[in-house]
């Protein structure tokens, strides 16, 4: 096991590494009838939404870009049914990754994917899910609290949450208990200035993160709207590690302004490195 992976191991073991997921760790994930992979990462999720054609260059940019365009075109309603049928209503394989990161008992992840491969990894395990919102002009925050009893998801108000249970961040949503997503321009405009703003994360939690080290696994930087994200959820923390294979420098030089140490390293690595750890425990 390289000595990178022993501090990262040690600190998820006793709880002060939080992982931070991005669409490199849905790799290996596919729907077992066609064999296709989940759509995660920017092109493959606009090829999806678009029938598997390209989009003109200045919407294939990025997601967001390409899902407002649908949204303007088409309505609201159609996008959110593109991602009801892709991670709500498609049955997608397991996940080595997910499964392993429950089994640990974590008591906090942020999972920046819409799919729910984490939720059900977590689905015999008591939990507070916190999913973020958008554009909800009656509400004064940009989340909504779920707290699941092993059986059934319940919402919850802010004052109510049992501390003592395993925290899931979904900031850019999910269908499950209800279909909530940040996906559009306009979504992530109001979502960022809002988590600017300390509107997008529960006051429990603003307390919890303090401290705490991350592990940036299937995370790519390049775009300002997942640096943005990133960096105001992670406020307050005491620097981590970014799993990133072939980084490139405009990569590098953000996670060095933030003091996360760079480790050109992918997914499959870090499950190698667990699995070799789990047979140095066996032997």
């Amino acid at each position: 096991m390289p000595d990178i992976f022993a501090p990262i191991l040690s600190g998820l073991h006793d709880g002060s590494v939080t992982p931070y997921l991005g669409a490199r760790a849905l790799s290996g994930v596919i729907d077992p009838a066609s064999g296709q992979a989940i759509p995660a990462d920017s092109d493959s999720l606009i090829l999806a939404m678009n029938n598997g054609q390209p989009m003109a260059p200045k919407l294939m940019y990025e997601f967001p870009r390409a899902a407002m365009n649908v949204e303007l075109k088409r309505g609201r309603n159609a996008l959110t049914k593109f991602l009801d049928r892709t991670y709500r209503d498609t049955t997608w394989s397991g996940s080595a990754l997910h499964t392993w990161l429950a089994d640990q008992k974590l008591s906090y992840i942020v999972d920046t994917n819409r799919d729910t491969l984490l939720q059900k990894a977590y689905a015999a395990t008591p939990h507070t899910l916190i999913v973020g919102v958008a554009r909800i002009t009656a509400a004064a925050y940009r989340f909504k609290l779920f707290q699941y009893d092993g059986a059934v998801y319940q919402s919850i108000d802010p004052e109510a949450v049992d501390i003592s249970l395993p925290v899931l961040f979904k900031p850019l949503g999910t269908p499950l208990p209800e279909s909530n997503y940040i996906a559009s321009d306009a979504d992530f405009v109001d979502y960022i200035t809002e988590l600017m703003g300390g509107f997008a994360i529960p006051p429990f939690l603003k307390r919890m993160r303090q401290g705490r080290k991350y592990l940036l696994l299937g995370m790519r930087l390049n775009r300002d709207t997942e640096r943005m994200v990133l960096a105001d959820i992670i406020f307050g923390h005491a620097g981590g590690w970014a799993l990133i294979p072939n980084a490139n420098d405009k990569e590098k030089r953000f996670l060095d302004k933030i003091g996360i140490e760079l480790v050109q390293a992918d997914v499959s690595d870090f499950l190698a490195a667990v699995e070799g750890m789990q047979t140095l425990e066996a032997a």
